[in-house]
């Protein structure tokens, strides 16, 4: 189980294999890239700020927590810092477990306790030449997602 904070690009793949358990039967990832656009706004890029030592010490507690609560064999996380461009992966999240249902369930859970939990900070740099700080600590409500849903 390990939470980390890069400056660099990390490739999704070397971070899969590091969940490879034998006992589990289901391993379930997310990635989060860097998009386009924002509530109606054409983005350019996006830079992220943490306060390391913090973002760490919380990041691991949720990677604990999901272990506990799910039954995980393993869980790892990692996000991005710095200039990001479209496309960039900013955050990755893997677990591994016995079954399927609670690792997609454990990767959901951990993406959104990240994301109102860990001091992480997001600016969006706009196409119109503006840029402002983005609210990151939201959480999914998994309960209303299909109501939320565009049909």
């Amino acid at each position: 189980m390990a939470f980390q904070i890069s400056n660099s690009p990390f490739d999704p793949r070397e971070l899969s294999a590091a969940l490879a358990h034998a006992q589990a039967g289901a391993c379930a990832t997310f990635e989060g890239w860097v998009r386009n656009h924002n509530e109606g706004q054409a983005v350019d890029s996006l830079e992220y700020e943490a306060f390391a030592e913090l973002a760490n010490r919380e990041g691991e507690r949720v990677l604990a927590e999901a272990c506990k609560k799910f039954d995980l064999l393993a869980a790892e996380a990692i996000h991005r810092v710095g200039h990001l461009a479209i496309g960039d992966l900013a955050v990755w999240v893997g677990v591994a477990s016995a079954h399927r249902g609670p690792a997609f369930d454990a990767c959901r859970y951990i993406i959104d306790e990240l994301k109102a939990r860990v001091p992480i900070w997001k600016k969006e740099h706009y196409s119109a030449g503006t840029s402002a700080w983005i609210n990151c600590a939201t959480r999914g409500d998994h309960a209303d997602d299909s109501a939320a849903a565009p049909s």
